[in-house]
């Protein structure tokens, strides 16, 4: 498995990705090790440089709105989707809040699976003292129920390639699952991994695809992002995703 572990992560200007564009929403593709709004760092952000990018565009002399309806962790690359008017915001979130979104990440863990295909269940709760998840295997006061689809995509030495369909959307819940049994995601030095990804400022789990109705126009909305540099070379088809994730499609992946 070949991968450039050690590369410097883009500027955030030049790591601006639109996948996709329209008057209610913006979709761009996150670089790991960015965050997605500010936090005591001072870092920047993909929202910074988002509402940059439209004021930038469309010369606005004002402020730009953009409504954050989902996140991804720091460390966490792929799909974000950003509404760009408050009644897309309503609608996108009222969406997620509904399981209206189905998603597909890509992760590449240590160690091999036994199984090719399976769902994972867990029960989890964030431990903000602790600053991680925490995993259960029963029903417990506090912890809420996850569940994560995963199909293995790729083997190498001392790893495993998984594509990951979270049916629930816990905090940290693909990383808490994956390290519970005992596969970690590479470089997720939290959650027990050994190895280091950009200088341990990202993980190899990406959000690969989004799918769901638009909010506003209501066609089939398909996003896509593809691996970055860092990954290994993993054979990932939107074509086939898309089939599997859209609203008509058949769970056959």
């Amino acid at each position: 498995m070949k991968m450039n572990m050690e590369q410097k992560p883009a500027g955030v200007k030049e790591s601006l990705k639109i996948l996709y564009e329209d008057n209610h929403l913006l979709a761009i593709e996150k670089p790991g090790g960015l965050l997605i709004q500010g936090d005591r760092t001072g870092d920047p952000t993909l929202l910074e440089a988002a509402k940059a990018y439209l004021k930038e565009k469309y010369r606005k002399p004002g402020g730009v709105y953009l409504g954050l309806v989902h996140r991804l962790d720091r460390v966490t690359s792929g799909v974000v989707l950003l509404a760009k008017t408050s009644k897309a915001a309503a609608r996108l979130s009222e969406v997620f809040r509904e399981g209206g979104v189905r998603k597909a990440y890509l992760a590449v863990v240590e160690g091999h699976l036994s199984e090719e295909a399976g769902i994972m269940k867990a029960y989890l709760r964030w431990d903000a003292r602790l600053g991680r998840t925490l995993v259960s295997e029963t029903p417990r006061e506090g912890f809420r129920k996850a569940v994560t689809g995963f199909k293995v995509v790729g083997r190498f030495k001392g790893s495993t390639a998984l594509l990951l369909f979270p049916e629930t959307g816990r905090k940290h819940q693909l990383r808490a699952q994956l390290a519970h049994i005992g596969h970690p995601v590479m470089g997720d030095r939290r959650y027990g991994s050994r190895r280091r990804v950009l200088s341990g400022k990202a993980i190899l789990l990406h959000a690969l695809a989004l799918a769901l109705m638009h909010p506003i126009k209501r066609f089939p909305l398909f996003l896509f992002a593809p691996l970055p540099s860092y990954f290994p070379s993993i054979p990932c088809e939107s074509k086939d995703l898309k089939a599997f994730l859209l609203p008509d499609g058949q769970n056959n992946f």
